[in-house]
């Protein structure tokens, strides 16, 4: 089983999970700029993360055979923030960067006035660099938050093929499946989706245009969730074309769209012989 994870914010993982990634059979990911976990104090501060995603994190993914890209984006939470709305200026610098594939996480948390430029600038920007956009969709008052995304969407001019609307569930999915847009599940633990409940979905809408991601961040997450999911479809009757295809080949096809991935196998290194260390060092 070969899988792409289209939505995993390794920053906040550890080096054993990629170790385990690598051993179930993640090959990709793709990681989308997320909010800080507390509130940013300048706009200098996404300068250094968005370089931290574009050079170190490919890097130490490297180390372990994983092909790492990643999303640059003023994230909805942190639109609501007057210091960070600067960083819309920063964008492009970044997303000319070889390793960005794909502008996000956009979208709404709160469904704010300012959440609403942000959303709209940004998807001008994924227009103008001919680039994807991934989509955030709230946690809160979710029906109407996806309804509220389509329409700034096709406001925006951009082809809804070229955007996911991502963390759908058993009510949202059916708000999206005709738009054009891909569709994006994330799996959790206790929360938004379930490996069998996401077999259902796929029962019931087939495998086109669906992307399943494990979202992992610093809370109760699980970077091998995108496994469980796809021995849960072998397990329902789904063969392993199909698991492939939700697994692989769709984000393949979603972020080949930027014309920027690469999927080249990594020569990996467990261990730096010169320190002992678990990872080999950057730089000089």
């Amino acid at each position: 089983m070969r899988i792409f994870d289209p939505h995993i914010h390794m920053t906040s993982r550890t080096t054993d999970d990629y170790e385990r990634m690598a051993a179930a059979g993640v090959r990709a990911v793709v990681e989308p700029a997320f909010w800080l976990g507390q509130p940013r104090t300048s706009v200098a501060s996404f300068a250094d993360y968005f370089d931290s995603l574009i050079g170190w994190e490919p890097f130490r993914a490297g180390q372990f055979g994983v092909r790492h890209h990643a999303t640059v984006a003023l994230n909805p939470k942190e639109a609501n923030d007057p210091r960070c709305r600067a960083v819309l200026d920063l964008l492009p610098r970044y997303l000319d960067k070889d390793a960005v594939v794909a502008v996000g996480e956009i979208g709404y948390d709160s469904m704010t006035p300012e959440e609403d430029e942000a959303f709209a600038a940004q998807l001008a920007l994924a227009v103008a660099h001919d680039l994807p956009a991934l989509v955030h969709t709230p946690h809160r008052d979710k029906a109407r938050g996806v309804e509220r995304t389509l329409a700034v969407v096709n406001e925006s001019g951009i082809d809804p093929g070229r955007v996911v609307v991502d963390h759908l569930n058993e009510v949202t999915v059916k708000l999206v499946r005709d738009t054009g847009c891909w569709l994006g599940f994330s799996i959790y633990p206790d929360t938004k989706m379930t490996p069998l409940r996401m077999v259902e979905l796929l029962r019931e809408y087939g495998t086109d245009r669906m992307l399943v991601n494990s979202a992992a961040d610093w809370g109760r997450s699980d970077p091998l969730l995108t496994r469980a999911t796809g021995e849960a479809m072998l397990l329902a009757g789904f063969g392993d074309d199909d698991v492939d295809e939700v697994l692989w080949r769709n984000p393949v096809e979603f972020y080949g769209q930027s014309g920027r991935l690469d999927l080249a196998d990594e020569e990996t290194t467990a261990v730096d012989p010169r320190t002992g260390n678990s990872i080999l060092r950057g730089g000089s």
